[in-house]
């Protein structure tokens, strides 16, 4: 039995789903409150955070990892592309969106908007929002820029770039954060992707206390 310890709102939790969708493996998820410490998580992952990937006796956490993982033992289809250098390329922009764009986005706005109510830690901070919103204008135009030049972010196949960086944006979009006007590519990029039969469950997802934009599962938006 695969199981996999998720929050539905998370970016990391939500790339595993697509990979593991995208390759029509099957999965247990399993809801995570990670704030609350529950014993037996910690005990499969002292880091408190989620995804946890668990397989029989293997326990994997860390998307990264996870990802690696379930690239190797199902291949197909493949999410890194054969050349190195492609495939570095992919790596990279699964990075950029994993790091930089967490820490100057997703931080300062899905985690002040819906983290904190959810963990009960506090209020928003306005000027985190305020930073988030003006920091995603930034990123919103390199995935265009990249589109331009590409039909997928890292090349001509659809990669790793692109589910990380469409869990992120999915998350925001729950939020209705994400300004799919700003550019062409950007939007006929994201269109391609909400299309595809790896995006169902996502999309479905509700989070109670908090409801989706009507365009967040419309597939013409």
């Amino acid at each position: 039995m695969r199981r996999l310890y998720h929050q539905q709102l998370s970016p990391f939790c939500r790339k595993i789903r697509l990979v593991l969708a995208e390759k029509k493996i099957e999965i247990e998820l399993v809801e995570e409150k990670p704030w609350e410490r529950r014993m037996d998580f910690l005990r499969m992952n002292p880091a408190r955070q989620v995804p946890v990937f668990r397989q029989d006796d293997l326990v994997l956490a860390d998307s990264n990892a996870i990802f690696e993982y379930i690239e190797e033992v199902h291949p197909e289809p493949p999410l890194l592309p054969k050349n190195p250098i492609d495939r570095a390329e992919a790596r990279r922009l699964a990075a950029w969106f994993d790091d930089k764009f967490h820490d100057e986005v997703t931080k300062n706005l899905l985690y002040e908007r819906v983290n904190k109510k959810l963990a009960r830690t506090g209020h928003p901070d306005s000027d985190r929002i305020k930073l988030g919103m003006k920091n995603i204008k930034y990123h919103l135009d390199y995935i265009g820029w990249l589109i331009e030049h590409r039909r997928w972010l890292a090349g001509d196949h659809l990669t790793i770039a692109d589910f990380a960086a469409a869990s992120h944006l999915s998350c925001l979009d729950y939020c209705n954060d994400v300004d799919w006007t700003r550019n062409e590519g950007l939007h006929e990029w994201y269109s391609k992707l909400k299309s595809r039969p790896a995006f169902r469950s996502i999309l479905a997802d509700l989070v109670p206390g908090l409801l989706p934009p009507p365009h967040y599962a419309d597939l013409d938006f």
